[in-house]
């Protein structure tokens, strides 16, 4: 028997050592549109602009899947705004090295790999992380007549022993806890706190915290059981964005959002852009003008996707999240 979050690290590091779910188990909005990565990459860029454009800046990824999301963005920025392609050095936070391999051969060498986010070099950073906390493990409690239970798991399914909890609610809610994602944001928020930079985190969840269970597991873009086959399943749970913002807030950073991801993107020009690439190339205009709408519309990926930017005290508010 083992907790449900160590039974959830034990299944993403299995999984993602191989690297091979994007495209056969689930796609993620680069590989969709090469527009999401230009538009975050000028994102980075006009954040690096209010920074006071320093000679020298972290460009990191969390979790950068086959580098798509990075190239795009490096293409997007070196004719726009070359004195910050100028200054980024370059640093992916990837375990896989079969993803390590697929990033290598889209940026080539310059840029640094790192197992966790604690060997990144200290500085003024600006920090992506595109669906990165919603494979991070969770807790799961549930709410029983003799009072809270954790779920563990055990042989596929779940097992509960008792769990010390003060919260009211009724009999067979389930409150989930993002430990391990409140742990990386703290260690996030307080780097840029005293370091200076940004975090802009895009990922599915809703803007506030509430009851309900979010585990789920995709195979072959269909649903799964998350508690089968540890390993072979993209095991995930949503994102509880709230309790990220009042991480960042308690060790001073400023959270920005979260708000829609389709009313972030359409901020950032994701459809004038994608008009763009749609006129240049008109034999495949109907994929990349339906993938824009995918990724904005309230019923695609636009409503329960969100955007959340986490920035130095002193930042004016990130671009896209103006009132």
């Amino acid at each position: 028997m083992e907790r449900l979050d160590a039974f959830m690290a034990r299944a993403a590091a299995a999984y993602y050592a191989k690297g091979e779910g994007i495209g056969r188990d689930f796609t993620t909005a680069p590989e969709m549109s090469q527009a999401f990565g230009e538009c975050l990459g000028l994102w980075a860029g006009v954040t690096w602009q209010a920074m006071g454009a320093p000679s020298r800046v972290v460009l990191a990824e969390l979790g950068p899947g086959r580098g798509t999301l990075m190239a795009d963005a490096l293409r997007g920025v070196r004719d726009v705004l070359p004195g910050f392609a100028a200054a980024i050095e370059l640093h992916l936070v990837e375990t896989s090295p079969q993803l390590r391999a697929a990033q290598r051969a889209k940026l080539g060498d310059a840029a640094h790999w790192h197992e966790g986010i604690d060997t990144l070099p200290p500085g003024p950073a600006i920090i992506l992380a595109n669906e990165f906390f919603d494979a991070l493990p969770i807790r799961q409690f549930i709410r029983r007549a003799d009072g809270w239970k954790e779920r563990h798991v055990e042989a596929g399914a779940f097992a509960e022993l008792p769990a010390d909890r003060a919260e009211d609610a009724p009999e067979g809610s389930i409150r989930e806890w993002g430990e391990a994602s409140e742990a990386v944001m703290t260690k996030l928020a307080r780097r840029i706190a005293s370091q200076g930079g940004a975090l802009l985190a895009l990922d599915y969840g809703p803007a506030q915290s509430g009851f309900g269970d979010t585990l789920q597991a995709l195979r072959g873009h269909d649903r799964a059981d998350p508690l089968a086959d540890p390993g072979e399943v993209d095991i995930t749970a949503h994102v509880d964005f709230a309790a990220l913002a009042a991480v960042a807030r308690r060790t001073g950073a400023t959270p920005h959002g979260p708000l829609p991801m389709g009313l972030f993107l359409q901020r950032l020009g994701l459809m004038s852009r994608s008009a763009m690439l749609a006129q240049a190339a008109p034999r495949s205009a109907g994929m990349i003008l339906s993938a824009a709408q995918r990724l904005v519309a309230p019923e695609g990926m636009g409503q329960l996707f969100k955007a959340l930017a986490i920035a130095h005290p002193a930042l004016p508010t990130p671009a896209g999240f103006e009132p």
